[in-house]
């Protein structure tokens, strides 16, 4: 694993707190969403009949495809970004040091906004409201939550959901200047932020107390500003 595809897991791993607060809620729904099914299996075993593998696991199946389409759509996304940095570098000659300099600085920047000492990420999370405007309205077409399909429709447009966190980490995929490798980098960020969600989701809320717990989240805030720092400081030496 590349340096940059193990940092922005970890990026997701240690934003895990602010997960649970933007997309906790949707997960918390999906887990909540078939009482029809749990009522159907009662019936089954009342009434003698076999439980299909389909309705045994369908709960696990919803969170599950929800998870795969918000990760898919941070993969997209980062395709895009990266391909994006790639032209910038190949058209403009911009250096990917100099914008492996800026994705660090937004490390920092996202650090003081997740410990909750300078909010200026909220206006960059702004400048992606227009584009969710459009495009959350697709999520009532998979409400209610009731089969795999809607669950991965739902997830794939929650990714776009405007996230300090996110656009952070997209930094690193336009500096990685390559569309596959900006993809890679959005998927293992995804995947950082998977166990925080999938906990939520089997009601460990006992590790929602310790995410969102102000201690935790400052310490955390700490260890993404000391990391964005030292690879401000790796990308400067390289550059100059």
């Amino acid at each position: 694993m590349s340096l940059d595809l193990f940092s922005a897991f970890i990026i997701g791993l240690l934003g895990s707190g602010h997960c649970i607060v933007m997309c906790g809620g949707i997960t918390t729904m999906l887990t909540s969403a078939l009482p029809a099914a749990n009522k159907y299996q009662k019936q089954q075993i009342l009434t003698n009949q076999p439980i299909t593998f389909q309705k045994k696991n369908s709960k696990a199946a919803l969170v599950l495809c929800y998870h795969i389409g918000r990760i898919a759509s941070y993969s997209f996304i980062g395709a895009i970004v990266g391909f994006t940095g790639s032209i910038a570098a190949k058209n403009i000659g911009l250096p990917l040091t100099s914008l492996r300099m800026f994705s660090a600085l937004f490390l920092i920047l996202l650090g003081l906004y997740l410990g909750q000492w300078l909010m200026w990420l909220n206006r960059i999370e702004a400048l992606g409201k227009n584009l969710w405007h459009v495009i959350s309205p697709l999520a009532s077409k998979a409400i209610p939550v009731d089969s795999p399909t809607k669950a991965l429709s739902l997830g794939a447009v929650w990714g776009w959901l405007p996230c300090g966190l996110v656009y952070s980490t997209l930094t690193w995929s336009l500096a990685s200047g390559n569309m596959l490798t900006g993809a890679s980098i959005m998927l293992f960020f995804g995947l950082g932020t998977l166990p925080a969600l999938i906990t939520l989701s089997i009601g460990f809320t006992q590790i929602k107390k310790i995410l969102v717990n102000s201690v935790f989240r400052k310490t955390m805030a700490i260890m993404l500003i000391s990391f964005g720092f030292y690879s401000f400081v790796v990308a400067y030496k390289q550059l100059f």
